[in-house]
């Protein structure tokens, strides 16, 4: 049974739908600015969607004055855009929603919780109705009219990719006749914190790969994909999900090993998934975050997996930051495009060629190149690696 990619939708910090994402990747246009919509003391740059929430509740038709997280409504908008792209008929089939998120609510919490920890007798309770990662979820099936299977995965950055991953398992089961999956995360102050605790905040613009890296730099957005069985699809997919894995090196809480074993395993089994060989694949959209352990430790992997003919690779998280819960959604809507027309992204800011990984990846836009199978790369917080595979149709 094979699994087609009929329906794609992203927001990120370079763009609200997909063209725009695109046309800014082609032209090198990265979203990385000071914080706008949050106050917050760390002077580091992040990739924003450039919109308020209130002007995101516009785009949407949400009454102003309705509470809503700002992951909720990032999500909505990418997925309304998958769903209408897909023409799928949501009353006449069976259509799911697995969404992913590892901030939740946390945007709308966080302004509770100033209030109530100088004064327990205040704070608008509704300020924290949707923290739960669920909630998103729940506003987004409901603004869709989807009334089928609907559930959230929370596994840190590898979310999305195990959202897909599902979706694809509840098709091949025959539970779905289609399913909307991905993820959405909004920017916080929490968060920021929480990375910056970790000392894996680059002050600068981050570098991935480059022998000069020193951390990330956090992004926001939410990405979606329509999945159904090929047979079913009324309009032509993009391309197919031919393989799929899910792997734990268990080595450390925030960190991976040293030798990538989870990254490893979980690119190997997504290719025994999709019957492929390591040299079946075209171009790798790696996870590469830019911090100093995560890029070595990929970059490990594929040299075990590749050896000597590592193909084409390369970054977008210069161009959108890490994007959490949300990054697979919106890098397979990369990677679909990527095999549908021939695309390879450039990964911003590489110069210098670290040696320990002795590896460089691509700094130009292509397009029109002859791509039969994409890799994408997932790498979550405690060694939770998920990478999958977007192939052509034959």
């Amino acid at each position: 049974m094979r699994i087609a990619v009929t329906g794609l939708g992203a927001v990120s910090g370079i763009g609200l739908n997909v063209d725009e994402n695109i046309e800014a990747l082609r032209l090198k246009r990265h979203g990385m600015e000071k914080p706008r919509f949050f106050q917050t003391e760390l002077d580091v740059p992040v990739a924003e969607v450039k919109k308020s929430s209130a002007e995101l509740k516009q785009l949407l038709g949400i009454e102003l004055d309705k509470t809503m997280s700002r992951t909720a409504l990032l999500g909505m908008l990418a997925a309304r855009e998958a769903l209408t792209d897909s023409q799928i008929d949501t009353k006449a089939m069976r259509v799911g929603l697995i969404s992913s998120t590892s901030v939740g609510g946390m945007d709308l919490s966080e302004v509770f919780y100033n209030d109530f920890r100088t004064d327990h007798n205040c704070g608008r309770l509704r300020m924290v109705s949707q923290h739960d990662c669920g909630s998103s979820t729940q506003l987004t099936a409901k603004y869709l009219g989807i009334t089928g299977f609907t559930t959230t995965i929370s596994t840190a950055c590898s979310s999305a990719g195990n959202a897909i991953m599902l979706g694809a398992r509840m098709l091949k089961h025959n539970m779905l006749d289609a399913v909307v999956v991905g993820g959405t995360d909004a920017l916080c102050k929490f968060t920021l914190n929480g990375f910056n605790s970790l000392m894996i905040l680059d002050k600068e613009h981050c570098r991935p790969f480059d022998a000069t890296r020193a951390g990330l730099n956090l992004g926001e957005g939410a990405g979606y994909i329509v999945m159904q069985r090929l047979d079913d699809a009324k309009r032509e997919p993009y391309c197919l999900l031919t393989g799929y894995a899910n792997a734990n090196d268990a080595y450390h809480q925030t960190g991976c090993s040293p030798e990538g074993n989870g990254a490893y395993k979980s690119m190997s089994e997504a290719l025994a998934v999709a019957g492929l060989q390591p040299s079946d694949i075209d171009y790798i959209n790696v996870h590469g975050t830019a911090t100093p352990n995560n890029d070595l430790s990929e970059s490990t992997a594929i040299r075990r997996l590749f050896g000597d003919r590592v193909p084409p690779f390369s970054s977008v998280k210069a161009f959108i930051g890490h994007t959490l819960g949300a990054s697979e959604g919106i890098e397979a809507v990369y990677s679909a495009l990527s095999v549908k027309n021939g695309y390879i992204y450039p990964n911003l800011n590489f110069k210098s060629v670290d040696h320990a990984i002795g590896l460089s990846p691509e700094t130009e836009f292509a397009e029109g190149r002859t791509i039969r199978n994409v890799l994408s790369n997932a790498f979550g917080f405690g060694g939770n690696d998920t990478s999958l595979i977007f192939s052509k149709i034959d």
